[in-house]
């Protein structure tokens, strides 16, 4: 099955560097991109991304107050914190709002090893 991932980081970089993984791991699945947690927001509404990708350190809201907010809009949707804060409380605080935390920067296996787990969160609630 195809998915849609959206990759939410301010530095258009960091981005890239993602979607470069990601087109090498899933090359079929589509992906949006945000730069900020009000285009996520937006985006989340408008074009239903399956699983998301959020920085922690953006300007404005942080990427565990966007989980949060995503969560609540969105229950069942895979989340992962990426960050290169690499501090308990970080990674904490990102599985109290219900999101795998992932260190940047980010490796091809570790982005995989969450999306298996996103596909088969995915499989499992919608049967």
């Amino acid at each position: 099955m195809d998915y849609k991932i959206l990759i939410v980081d301010d530095s258009k970089l960091a981005r890239m560097s993602v979607a470069k993984v990601l087109n090498a791991l899933h090359p079929d699945w589509t992906r949006v991109e945000a730069s900020n947690a009000d285009e996520a927001l937006a985006l989340a509404a408008s074009d239903r991304p399956d699983i998301v990708l959020l920085d922690f350190n953006m300007p404005g809201r942080d990427g565990l107050t966007l989980a949060a907010e995503l969560r609540a809009l969105h229950p069942n949707m895979p989340l992962a914190v990426v960050s290169a804060n690499i501090q308990e409380e970080i990674i904490a605080r990102s599985h109290e709002v219900g999101a795998a935390f992932l260190s940047k920067p980010l490796t091809a296996q570790g982005l995989a090893d969450f999306l298996t787990g996103a596909q088969a969160r995915l499989k499992a609630t919608a049967t």
